[in-house]
């Protein structure tokens, strides 16, 4: 957590704002990439607020940190674990397909690993350190097509850089709230408490609408490596039907950083018909491998 002087800065705010505008223009004016498969834009120009190196030495800390709690409790799954091998099998099918996403991945140190832990949960830090929970596997029990699925989301979250865009957004979104409240508070003659939080409040919501539009980007790349890698790219409607049964009682859409599941299978059905193709092909290269050419 990033943390600086409370006190407003009158320049600091300007310059919030000056780039605020300036990415957002960027964001806006950028063209889509013309390629086959999924179609998210180009990487955000957040992203640069922040250096990469900056934010992979941060994730590989707290990474080492969550391994190191695991194996204290004993819940860290060994290398002969059927499960840890299992999630590393399909990690080194998909991880050849993320370069094209990210040309950093090339150089990242790759690592998967298990947790025993009952949450539902599993996520790629920056630097491709992915982490999966026994509860995800055994709860939903996910299929080796809906556990590339996961992996693939969550390693999209890497490729695409949304924990150091999130990063970027909110410094830039918090200062622009400031300023925006202060200059209201002196147009309308009241309370700059009052306009603040009004403005705080605004930018809350911008910042969970940031992490709705990050979380449905990564179900349509992720759902990409998986279909080149040879996983069924529908099993991504199973995954999120079983998702759905699993989250009854979760907040509305608006209030929540993750879309709902309906829009989730939504847009993923909508996107089958760009990565079904890429997926036969797949199939279609393994099936025609020769004994000495195939995997061992």
């Amino acid at each position: 957590m990033v943390t600086g002087n409370r006190s407003w800065n009158w320049n600091a705010a300007g310059r919030c704002l000056a780039l605020a505008l300036a990415l957002g223009g960027l964001a806006y004016e950028a063209p889509a990439w013309a390629r086959e498969g999924v179609e998210v834009g180009p990487r955000s120009a957040f992203v640069d607020v922040f250096p990469a190196e900056q934010i992979e030495q941060q994730a590989k800390a707290q990474y080492l940190q969550i391994l190191n709690a695991a194996a204290e409790h004993r819940a860290l799954g060994p290398a002969d674990n059927a499960q840890v091998r299992r999630l590393r099998a399909i990690a080194q099918k998909i991880v050849p397909h993320t370069f094209e996403w990210n040309e950093r991945a090339r150089q990242w140190k790759w690592e998967v690993n298990l947790v025993g832990s009952n949450q539902i949960n599993a996520f790629c830090m920056p630097g491709g350190k992915i982490v999966f929970y026994t509860g995800i596997l055994k709860t939903l029990e996910l299929s080796d097509d809906e556990v590339a699925m996961v992996m693939g989301h969550e390693i999209a979250h890497a490729l695409r850089e949304h924990a150091r865009e999130r990063m970027g957004k909110s410094t830039v979104t918090s200062g622009a709230a400031r300023l925006g409240g202060a200059l209201l508070s002196g147009w309308l003659g009241i309370d700059s408490r009052i306009t603040d939080t009004v403005a705080q409040t605004g930018a809350n919501l911008l910042t969970l609408k940031f992490g709705r539009e990050d979380e449905s980007e990564a179900d349509l790349v992720g759902m990409e490596l998986a279909a080149r890698a040879g996983y069924d790219p529908r099993a991504g409607v199973s995954l999120w039907q079983k998702m759905a049964a699993n989250n009854k009682g979760a907040p509305p859409q608006w209030l929540s950083t993750h879309p709902s599941s309906d829009t989730r299978i939504g847009e993923i059905e909508a996107n089958l018909p760009k990565v079904i193709p890429l997926y036969e092909r797949a199939r279609q290269a393994k099936t025609t491998e020769s004994p000495s050419e195939k995997t061992p």
